[in-house]
């Protein structure tokens, strides 16, 4: 009868009992601190320096693999930076810290000091004079054989990962460089608005009315208040309202939370840049998403050239620009513009979409139209614009097409990344598309955007011409770090 593999109950009684045996012999397993003075990757770039000078280097990092033979050992310790070998021998540690040392598993937190050395095999390694434990593992990590730098049986369930994303960023150490991609990203982003002199501002999430996009909130209640608050769904506007007070250029990377489907592109909260300029209008906000793509990819990639799923797109500035009615045409054989709520209704049903014309409005039929028969096939680098002014309530009506508006998209990978408006400031305007969004809401669409009585004294009040521009972040990072879902660049992401 074979053995069986011990049980994860099992392991943990036999880990209790080493922590237990630790303290008899007067181990103190959670210290408070540990000092450094190189990280892994420190000693292997500097390791011939260090070999010869022998000078004495302390690092603290996981134990990810151990391998006792008789009097010696060596193992492998993972620390932010990378992972480097360290050899443990009895005469160097004395009997005592030498058996001492047996009872540490994979997982442990573990300081060591010591001398830089280079194995018989070339691999460089530390010869530890004193080590010390720092954290004991109690749940074993979810890998069970490491053979010449390779790992098997790594942490793979996605599911499991999501939710245990501080087993995955241990065990699967490319995750963690996906998530250090995300924060350059943001950084550069920062960087680059900042230069353009636009001021970084905080904008409330929790608001007494959510408006800005077409989405369902999620709603909360305050205690004290005595009334129900909405988590924002948009930035826009409260940074509008900053416009109107006198600021020119204002931006904000934050969360935004929105009470809707999840799938490998959207997640119920996510990350977006809003930026706003006064005295602009929706051009100069395609040459500045030009610009922060082409300023990402020179960062992070060193190159124009992104690849993506296997396949390559070339981001260098200008893009092209495609008319969304010329598409929606051109895909479906028609004259969109000349067809009845219900005729574009039955279009969408050609693609599987069960919509009711009575109670979905004119523009989100449209958008439906174009997610189905165009958005897929926008390779990109692309921007779309000027879409209906249905669809866009808050985007100022085209200069030479009153049934348009000022409005742009920009797609990559046939999805789409950020959103932009020449934005509407005529304070009457804003009303009729207000009261026009709550017939859509009596009718039963409840993403339709709430009369904001407060924003429209705003506007009263005068927004000189402005620009605005919303870029997904959570999106961008997909492209750069090569991920097919987002819940592969949120750290947390929300689970069923």
């Amino acid at each position: 009868m074979q053995n069986q593999e011990p049980t994860l109950h099992e392991l943990q009684k036999i880990r209790r009992e080493k922590l237990a045996k630790l303290r008899e012999l007067g181990v103190e397993a959670f210290p408070y601190r540990y000092g450094r003075t190189h990280s892994s990757t420190n000693v292997l770039n500097q390791a011939e320096e260090l070999e010869k000078s022998e000078e004495q280097v302390s690092l603290a990092g996981r134990l990810m693999a151990i391998r006792l033979m008789g009097k010696s050992c060596f193992a492998h310790i993972q620390d932010s930076a990378g992972r480097i070998q360290i050899y443990v021998k009895k005469d160097a540690v004395g009997e005592d810290q030498f058996d001492i040392f047996k009872l540490f598993d994979i997982g442990d937190h573990v300081g060591v000091r010591g001398t830089v050395f280079v194995t018989h095999s070339g691999e460089i390694s530390i010869r530890v004079a004193e080590f010390v434990l720092l954290s004991k593992n109690i749940h074993p990590l979810p890998i069970v054989k490491e053979k010449e730098g390779e790992v098997y049986d790594a942490f793979s369930d996605k599911e499991l990962r999501y939710r245990q994303r501080y087993i995955d960023l241990v065990v699967n150490p490319e995750v963690r460089k996906v998530f250090e991609t995300r924060t350059r990203i943001v950084t550069i982003m920062r960087s680059y608005m900042d230069a353009l002199g636009f001021l970084e501002v905080e904008t409330p999430i929790l608001q007494p009315l959510y408006g800005g996009a077409l989405a369902k909130p999620f709603v909360t209640h305050h205690n004290v208040l005595e009334k129900d608050l909405y988590l924002r769904i948009a930035d826009e506007l409260y940074l509008k309202r900053l416009i109107v007070g006198g600021f020119d250029r204002v931006y904000e990377i934050g969360k935004d939370f929105r009470n809707e489907g999840m799938d490998r592109s959207h997640n119920p909260e996510f990350t977006m840049l809003e930026l706003y300029a006064a005295y602009e209008d929706y051009t100069f906000c395609m040459t500045i998403t030009e610009g922060l793509v082409a300023a990402l990819a020179s960062e992070i990639l060193g190159s124009p050239e992104l690849t993506y799923e296997g396949k390559k797109y070339d981001l260098t500035p200008p893009w092209p620009r495609y008319k969304f009615f010329d598409l929606v045409n051109e895909a479906i054989g028609k004259d969109a513009r000349e067809l009845t709520d219900q005729q574009i209704a039955d279009e969408c049903s050609k693609a599987g979409l069960k919509l009711d014309a009575g109670k979905t409005g004119r523009g989100k039929l449209l958008d439906k139209l174009f997610g189905a028969f165009v958005e897929p096939k926008l390779d990109g680098p692309c921007f779309v614009i000027d879409y209906p002014k249905e669809l866009s309530p808050l985007a100022k009506r085209h200069r030479s097409d009153d049934g348009l508006v000022e409005r742009f998209e920009g797609f990559l990978a046939g999805r789409e990344f950020c959103n932009s408006f020449s934005e509407l400031n005529d304070p009457l305007d804003q009303r009729e598309r207000f009261e026009a969004q709550g017939l859509l809401r009596e009718a039963g669409d409840d993403e339709a955007q709430p009369l904001d009585e407060d924003f429209l004294t705003a506007l009263e009040i005068g927004m000189p011409p402005t620009a605005g521009l919303g870029v997904g972040v959570d999106r961008l990072v997909m492209y750069f770090t090569d991920q097919h879902s987002i819940r592969d660049v949120i750290l947390f992401p929300q689970m069923r």
